[in-house]
């Protein structure tokens, strides 16, 4: 359950006009904390002119700035942070490795020296990080241990072959992720996530952290200009726009969607809930959905003929075959459940694209 108020709480939320950030800024501020929103209103996201009308106070600046994040800091004086600013996307990451490393981490290390220079220091930093973390994430072999299978080659993607198999050539069987599962990223957008993670816990520092490892989040708001954004807005837009869906591979990647608004009552809870201090939680719904069924109601959703799609045979290096979450140290440390199913998250989101694109 959300606190009653925050008041007297100081939170400086870096990313806090995005998709999330917006989002988060709005449900602390109804429990009246004090939010400072530090974001560089990239174009790739926002657009060329954004227009931010959000609580609280807003700073332009980017997360590598060391300067201007000192100045933003020292005015916030934050109790809490919330780090949500990265860049994200697995193919651009692989095209674009210097500027994914630079920002996130070297804009992590940047933002913990800041805090570090602070006279009071927060008392908890809470990092919006990936399931990429994962890689391909648990498995189960056939005598049902639990395993973490290497990334898969793009040599055999080119085959057709697209799901995993033990070295003896049998199939694994995917089965939601526990934290204590061991990182395996398959691309430079998860690789440098995990640092961001490393970042927090192995820097000696007065506040504690707080690791939200989120699955693939969607909902209305989510950027339909940006190529790089989660799928289902791209599908969105591509419907719309009277475009035949693409759909990856033989139809039968699986994800973890979880709603927005959910995600952002896990962060919230991830401000003020004791027990989440000092942990890593994965944020998911612990279901997983094909993205051909997903294409299938987005288009139902839109009132468009299912037939508009087509399942190409196409694959990404770095692209996971299967991610859900197991959501039990949610549940139990931050007394969170996601309450939003799948096909209400997908009806919002249809009818916000619809909206946006008349």
């Amino acid at each position: 359950m959300p606190p009653q108020s925050m008041k007297g709480e100081r939170v400086f939320i870096t990313g806090g006009a995005g998709f999330i950030g917006s989002r988060l800024v709005q449900a602390l501020a109804a429990l009246n904390a004090d939010i400072t929103i530090f974001d560089n209103l990239l174009q790739q996201v926002h657009g060329p002119s954004p227009v931010i009308d959000l609580p609280g106070r807003m700073i332009v600046g980017d997360i590598r700035d060391a300067a201007a994040l000192a100045g933003a800091l020292g005015e916030c004086r934050p109790t809490i942070v919330v780090h949500l600013a990265a860049e994200t996307g697995t193919g651009q990451s692989a095209d674009e490795p210097v500027r994914y490393v630079d920002v996130n981490v070297g804009g992590t290390a940047r933002l913990i020296e800041a805090l570090k220079q602070l006279k009071d220091a927060p008392s908890r930093v809470v990092l919006a990080a990936t399931r990429a973390v994962y890689g391909e994430g648990a498995y189960l072999d056939n005598a049902g241990r639990t395993t973490v299978p290497l990334p898969r080659q793009p040599s055999e993607m080119a085959r057709g072959v697209f799901d995993l198999y033990d070295k003896e050539g049998n199939l694994l069987t995917p089965i939601p992720t526990p934290e204590h599962v061991p990182p395996a990223p398959g691309s430079v957008y998860g690789s440098s996530k995990l640092m961001q993670e490393y970042l927090l816990q192995q820097v000696a520092a007065p506040w504690q952290a707080v690791i939200l490892r989120l699955q693939n989040v969607y909902g209305p708001g989510q950027s339909l200009r940006n190529p790089y954004t989660g799928v289902l807005s791209i599908f969105c837009q591509q419907a719309l726009a009277g475009r035949t869906l693409n759909i990856f591979e033989d139809g039968n990647i699986h994800r973890d969607f979880v709603f927005v608004d959910d995600v952002v009552a896990a962060f919230v809870a991830a401000c003020h809930e004791p027990g989440a201090l000092g942990r890593t939680i994965n944020i998911g719904t612990g279901e997983r959905t094909s993205i051909h069924d997903a294409a299938i109601l987005i288009l139902r959703s839109l009132g468009l003929p299912t037939e508009r799609l087509a399942i190409s045979g196409e694959y990404r290096a770095g692209d996971i075959r299967h991610a859900v979450a197991d959501i039990t140290l949610a549940r139990a440390l931050l007394k969170w459940t996601p309450n939003t199913s799948f096909s209400r998250g997908i009806a919002q989101l249809s009818a916000w694209s619809m909206r946006e694109t008349t």
